[in-house]
C-alpha cells in the first residue's frame, strides 16, 4: 500500500501540567492534513516517545486511527532497544488500526549485524502492515549502511526505510525511499523517493507537497525554506519545532524533561526563520 509522499511526524502537544493535551493533538492532526500532509508518524522523536508511557503512546495512536480520513495513513512509531517491547508494541498499534509501523534501529546496545537482522525479522512477524525501517545514525550511535538495507528488504512486511542520513540517500532494492531529514527531502525525490517523514511540513506543508507534485519548481522551493530548515535544527528536535507552532498560535505547549524550551536567543532565530519564510 501506499503511505503517501508528505508524511509529517507530529509533535506531542502537552498543557501546563506536562499532560498530553489530546485536544491539541487533534486540532493539529486536522491542521496538518489540511496543509499538505498524507499523514502523519505518531510517536516518534519528534513526538518525543522516549517521555511517554505505553498508555499515552497507544492512546495517541488510537486517537489519530479514530480520527483518520479515508485516504490519510497513521503510521505509528514502536521502536525500541528490546525487540520483545518492539515486537509488543507493533502487535498492539497494529489492533487499533495502524496503517504502517515506524521501526528505528536499535539504541544503546549497538547490536551487530546479525542482532540487527534478527531484531528486525521479529518486527517484521509482529504485524502484517507495512514496516518503515529508521536509520538515523546521528542519534542511534550506529548506521544500517545500504547493503544491510538491502538484505533487510528481503524479510516479509520491511517494506521501507526512513533515511535520516542525507550522504547514505539511494534507492534499495526492496524498499521504497523515505527521506528522514527536511534538508534531503528535494534530494530524495530527484533520486525518485516515495517522499519525505518531515518535520517542517508541520509549518510549510503546502510547499513541501508543492515539491512532490512540481518538480520542476523544486529546487527553487527547497532553497527559498532552506532558513527554515536551520532554524528547526538550531537546538535539539522537537524543541525548535514546538516553538514554531505556539509562535504561530498551535499552543502545543514545552517539552517533557529532559529537554526544554528554547531559550531567547533560539526563539529569535525561529521567529527570524519564521519572517524570512512568510509566515510571521
Amino acid at each position: 500500500m501506499s503511505l503517501g509522499s508528505v508524511i509529517t511526524a507530529i509533535v506531542t502537544p502537552f498543557d501546563d501540567r506536562q499532560k498530553v493535551d489530546e485536544e491539541a493533538f487533534l486540532n493539529l492532526f486536522r491542521h496538518l492534513l489540511a496543509n499538505g500532509s498524507d499523514g502523519v508518524v505518531v510517536c516518534g522523536t519528534t513526538g518525543e516517545a522516549p517521555t511517554l508511557s505505553d498508555a499515552e503512546h497507544l492512546r495517541l495512536v488510537e486517537l489519530a486511527v479514530g480520527e483518520r480520513p479515508e485516504g490519510v495513513t497513521v503510521i505509528a512509531s514502536t521502536g525500541s532497544n528490546n525487540t520483545a517491547h518492539a515486537c509488543w508494541m507493533t502487535e498492539r498499534v497494529t489492533e487499533i488500526g495502524a496503517d504502517g509501523i515506524l521501526s528505528v534501529t536499535p539504541y544503546y546496545n549497538k547490536p551487530n549485524r546479525r542482532g540487527l537482522v534478527r531484531h528486525f525479522t521479529e518486527i517484521g512477524k509482529a504485524t502484517d502492515k507495512p514496516v518503515v525501517l529508521y536509520n538515523v545514525p546521528s542519534r542511534i550511535g550506529l548506521s544500517l549502511d545500504n547493503d544491510l538495507l538491502a538484505e533487510l528488504g528481503q524479510i516479509d512486511n520491511l517494506d521501507y526505510v526512513k533515511q535520516a542520513d542525507n550522504d547514505a540517500l539511494a534507492q534499495i532494492d526492496g524498499l521504497g525511499l523515505y527521506a528522514g531529514n527536511d534538508d534531503g527531502f528535494a534530494q530524495a525525490l530527484d533520486l525518485g523517493a516515495v517522499g519525505g517523514i518531515l518535520v517542517a511540513s508541520h509549518l510549510v506543508g503546502p510547499q513541501m507537497k508543492q515539491m512532490v507534485t512540481d518538480p520542476a519548481r523544486r529546487a527553487e522551493i527547497d532553497a527559498s525554506l532552506k532558513p527554515l530548515y536551520s532554524a528547526l535544527g538550531v537546538t535539539t528536535n522537537p524543541i525548535p519545532v514546538k516553538a514554531a507552532l505556539n509562535l504561530l498560535g498551535h499552543e502545543v505547549g514545552a517539552p517533557r524533561l529532559p529537554l526544554v524550551e528554547a531559550d531567547e536567543s533560539e526563539l529569535q532565530v525561529i521567529r527570524n526563520a519564521l519572517t524570512e519564510v512568510g509566515l510571521s
